[in-house]
């Protein structure tokens, strides 16, 4: 009997697949350059073809076109998704949402003003490809105000000297996330976000690539002084107890003066009788001082409260009307 030889049929190899990276994109009335902006990545993009990309754009509750405008880019580019706020739920909660629907083996969140440069986020997948997981963009320079510089300056050195959080100096939200972090980073659902503080809190392998931040490319800023404030607030009571323990040290001071001022009345009374002090000029200053603060201890104490109460209602972090583009089915 012959027996035909047996042979092994040939096993093409299957190819790698391609390491994906998501970005993740809040937009605020930013129709003026929106356009400018989402050509400019695209066109980084193009020069990276061993990477996939997917674009989420977090439209978060704008009053202007930009919305029309990004269901163009998802109609002409299979890879843009868009998260429709239901309203404006802010900047922090905005990027939450982003993460939550991200997919990439790697993500990264920068601004849509252009002030953040889409190839500068090319070289902070080369610090994840090089074993990074969290690679901070860090402000080498920066077109605005100097009042603005010298604030942003003061407040993280102030941050970073209250807090046990080691948070990267002149940082701002443009940074990438490995896969495992983005994850873990999803499980934080407090209400008051300060999403750079949460992430630096985290550890895994950090490091920062220092990039020159452009101005902005047209619009307003969508940080005035008034939310800047605001986003400083959130960092400080998020991440330190400082401002509690300053009402302990505070309230030492008064005592110790108020100490003071008796001792200063009755040597008066007893060693120089003679001399009239004005007890309504004195009586003013002692009850404006101590009214103020007593009213900025409480403002410090309601402020933990309000967080408290924030957090206490369990509503949702954001409403989506609608997430238009990709796959669907993810």
């Amino acid at each position: 009997m012959h027996i035909a030889p047996v042979t092994l049929a040939t096993v093409e190899p299957v190819p790698a697949r391609r390491p994906l990276i998501s970005y993740v994109l809040p937009v605020y009335n930013e129709q003026d350059g929106i356009t400018a902006f989402h050509t400019e990545l695209t066109a980084a993009l193009a020069s990276r073809p061993e990477l996939d990309f997917e674009l989420v754009y977090v439209n978060d509750g704008s009053a202007d076109g930009s919305l029309a405008l990004l269901k163009e880019f998802a109609e002409q580019d299979p890879r843009v998704r868009v998260v429709d706020f239901a309203r404006n739920f802010g900047h922090q909660i905005a990027i939450t949402a982003g993460l939550d629907i991200a997919s990439g083996d790697a993500v990264i969140v920068m601004d849509t003003d252009l002030q953040d440069p889409p190839k500068v986020s090319l070289e902070l997948v080369d610090a994840w490809r090089e074993g990074a997981e969290i690679v901070h963009a860090r402000r080498r320079s920066r077109q605005d105000t100097p009042f603005k510089k010298a604030t942003a300056h003061l407040y993280y050195r102030l941050l970073r000297s209250s807090t046990e959080v080691d948070i990267p100096l002149d940082t701002g939200d443009f940074r990438l996330l490995d896969r495992k972090v983005a994850d873990e980073l999803r499980k934080y659902r407090e209400r008051s976000r300060f999403v750079r503080g949460i992430v630096a809190s985290m550890g895994y392998t950090q490091t920062e690539v220092a990039f020159d931040r452009d101005e902005r490319f047209a619009g307003e800023t969508k940080y005035p002084l008034r939310k800047m404030a605001r986003l400083a607030v959130d960092g400080m009571t998020s991440f330190s107890t400082a401002p509690l323990k300053m009402i302990t040290r505070l309230g030492f001071v008064v005592l110790a003066l108020s100490l003071l001022g008796i001792l200063y009345a009755l040597g008066m009374k007893f060693f120089r009788p003679e001399i009239t002090v004005s007890g309504w000029t004195m009586l003013m200053c002692v009850v404006l001082f101590l009214g103020g603060t007593q009213m900025l201890s409480l403002g410090v104490i309601g402020t933990y409260i309000g967080r408290i109460y924030s957090e206490a209602q369990g509503r949702p972090l954001y409403l989506v009307r609608e997430v238009i583009g990709g796959d669907d089915d993810r």
